[in-house]
């Protein structure tokens, strides 16, 4: 048995030594060291021995064993070590060469001018205030002094989801949310997605940006309403830009009023972005109507305040002179990248 031990221990390191890749040399770990290998069939068969002889021939296999695990693994430390000097030599980088260019992306121009817009009122002491994009009906018309025979809820106009709930139209009611949660003084924004059901053309789309603005408290009046927008006109268009209200109605504010703004490319003198009138249209306001007040649990005759609402993609195309809202929509990198 122990000649037979021998001969396996110098067949086994002949095979070692003679391995000429790390798979070779798994072979012959396998045929020797393995569930069947030789040295393994032996360490089975010690039943068959005599007491006197067992310990001795176990510790030879062992000792064999041992020896040849250690040749082992050393054989795959040195193929280990070849295989990465042949890949050093033949996947070597060369530093010297120029890397691919990064393209790196910019924020959307809709997104910079919501940015833009809440800097500023954040700056003048108001808060951003968010609400539901599915509102019901009674936030989105009833609170907001628009009544069931109002053109806004005819169904050519708004889209309902069911006959109590819509896709808001406007960010008011995130206005009308927070009135019946918050007290005086009220100092907000809403900026927000709004959905109409307009035809694609080059300044209408069912679904755009609004942002709107809310200001409650004692004593408030339209020279606090002019001065806010005047202040944001400077700040978002040009300390140059000039305001202008001109009557109108909308039936949640009294007075109401659409503000325009002199136009930031020719000062007022006439040009194609404002097409030849000086001026630009530029939002909605007015003071809060009483009845808004009272269907939000605000007393009239303690508070008043004043709101304002605009479209986002009329900022931004008045702003960078583009006179077509799809190019908004479109993802055309070689529009989008100017900005």
């Amino acid at each position: 048995m122990q000649e037979k031990i021998a001969n396996i221990k110098t067949k086994a390191l002949e095979e070692i030594n003679n391995a000429n890749n790390a798979k070779e040399l798994d072979e012959v770990r396998v045929k020797y060291l393995g569930k069947k290998g030789e040295l393994t069939l032996i360490l089975r068969s010690m039943g068959g021995l005599s007491p006197e002889e067992r310990p001795i021939i176990g510790s030879l296999v062992n000792a064999v064993r041992d020896e040849l695990e250690e040749k082992i693994k050393q054989g795959e430390n040195r193929f280990a070590e070849l295989e990465i000097q042949s890949k050093l030599e033949n996947e070597n980088i060369d530093v010297t060469m120029p890397s691919k260019k990064t393209q790196l992306g910019s924020i959307h121009p809709i997104t910079q001018i919501i940015k833009d817009v809440e800097e500023i009122f954040i700056g003048m002491g108001y808060e951003i205030a968010d609400g539901p994009e599915v509102e019901l009906a009674i936030y989105n018309f009833d609170k907001l002094n628009t009544p069931p025979d109002h053109p806004a809820r005819d169904v050519q106009d708004t889209f309902y989801i069911t006959d109590d709930i819509v896709l808001r139209s406007q960010t008011s009611p995130v206005q009308a949310r927070v009135m019946e949660t918050q007290k005086p003084p009220i100092k907000i924004i809403c900026p927000g997605t709004v959905y109409r059901s307009d035809s694609v053309d080059a300044t209408h789309s069912p679904v755009f940006h609004q942002i709107e603005g809310l200001v409650i408290d004692k004593n408030i009046s339209m020279a606090d309403l002019k001065g806010t927008l005047a202040m944001f006109a400077k700040k978002c268009l040009g300390e140059k830009t000039e305001i202008r209200f001109r009557p109108h109605h909308f039936p949640f504010t009294e007075p109401s009023a659409e503000a325009d703004v002199s136009c930031f490319v020719c000062g007022g003198k006439g040009c194609k972005v404002c097409k030849g009138e000086g001026w630009i249209e530029l939002l909605g306001c007015g003071m809060v109507h009483p009845n808004v007040l009272k269907n939000c649990g605000i007393d009239p005759e303690e508070y008043s305040g004043f709101a304002f609402g605009f479209g986002v993609e009329r900022i931004a195309m008045a702003k960078f002179g583009i006179d077509d809202m799809r190019l908004l929509y479109e993802n055309d990198i070689r529009f989008l990248k100017q900005f």
